[in-house]
């Protein structure tokens, strides 16, 4: 008999301890748990099974934690799976990232940061199921309705407006600045657009679809996400992969915001030299709305506080852009925009000053 899709949780250890201690503090808050002692019983559990998120240990007999995060990807990618690894394993939990996993915890579980991760998970496998019944809901209604053609489109406009609205509270959850950062670049980048004598179409789409820049950070493990220092080079080339997260987040849809925001999570980070990320273009192969929210994003993440460095002032901040400080550089930016945001500065520190976290 099927479990009932109710933030089912599947344990994977074959160590009965942390497998009793594990499931206690999670069934305290009301998660469903099954518990499992080696990777074969997991697998089947899997298919037997509506489940939510999976938490398995890397190092087990016959079928280790990685075996299992493989078969989890072909039978579902989308299924979050979290890690549990000693400290002296960071290194393999870092390159289980890289494979496809979730978030990793490092072994004995701290219960707050247990709870943390498995909450995100489940976060996030539930917007994926909103995702796809969304979009199954709408073609659906294409289909049955064609009589009703107006008003299904209405309905549908509103469903997706909507469904902008939670994905920008998501990327709000996600982001390491207050909400007020992602209502910014939107502000921002309607600016630039107008500025560029854009149509109004286009300053209207930009201006929504921006503030989801980021939204590929809910693939990013917090350890790396929040971490204080510097990150080290393979934990920055997990940083990177958030652009093709947010791109995959939302790729597919029909609607004309979430299609620009698509574009803009992949190509935020791409530089006008074409030294920047994911793919490397350069100058007009990147799409205007990347060229824009890089450069405004750029502002808005110099001028606010993050957890590895304090926030700069506005003049600051304008003489980083255009004259560049070793890690940005004038040329890193397309020079019309470049030209326009230069003669915007004004107006950027006094939206900034009046939407502040």
């Amino acid at each position: 008999m099927k479990m009932k899709a109710n933030n089912n949780i599947l344990l994977v250890d074959d160590d009965d301890f942390v497998l009793e201690s594990i499931s206690s503090i999670l069934s305290d808050h009301k998660y469903s748990v099954i518990a499992c002692s080696n990777g074969r019983e997991a697998m089947e559990m899997v298919v037997k099974n509506d489940i939510d998120v999976v938490i398995t240990d890397i190092k087990m007999p016959e079928i280790s934690g990685f075996d299992l995060l493989d078969h989890l990807n072909e039978i579902n990618p989308e299924m979050p799976v979290i890690l549990m690894t000693g400290y002296a394993d960071l290194d393999i939990a870092v390159d289980a990232i890289k494979k496809g996993a979730f978030d990793f915890i490092i072994k004995p579980c701290h219960p707050e940061y247990l709870l943390h991760s498995v909450q995100k998970a489940i976060d996030y496998n539930h917007y994926i199921k909103l995702k796809e019944n969304q979009k199954s809901y709408l073609e659906d209604m294409v289909k049955k309705r064609t009589g009703e053609l107006d008003a299904s489109r209405k309905k549908a406009e509103g469903l997706s407006i909507d469904l902008v609205k939670r994905l920008t509270t998501v990327a709000e959850f996600r982001d390491t600045e207050a909400g007020s950062h992602v209502s910014r670049i939107g502000i921002f980048s309607e600016m630039i657009s107008e500025s560029l004598g854009m149509p109004s179409d286009f300053c209207s789409l930009i201006k929504q679809a921006s503030p989801l820049h980021d939204i590929g950070k809910l693939g990013v493990t917090d350890y790396i996400l929040f971490k204080l220092g510097p990150l080290k080079n393979e934990e920055f080339e997990i940083m990177k992969t958030h652009t093709s997260q947010g791109q995959r987040i939302l790729s597919g849809s029909s609607n004309p915001v979430l299609r620009m925001a698509e574009s803009i999570a992949l190509n935020h980070h791409e530089r006008w030299d074409g030294r920047g990320y994911p793919k490397g273009l350069e100058e007009e192969q990147i799409p205007l709305e990347g060229r824009i929210v890089m450069i405004v994003d750029q502002y808005d993440a110099l001028r606010s506080e993050r957890p590895y460095k304090p926030a700069l002032g506005h003049e600051d901040v304008f003489k980083i852009i255009t004259e560049g400080d070793g890690r940005s550089l004038p040329h890193h930016f397309d020079p019309e925009v470049l030209s326009t945001f230069t003669n915007a500065a004004p107006k950027f520190k006094e939206v900034f000053e009046s939407l502040k976290d």
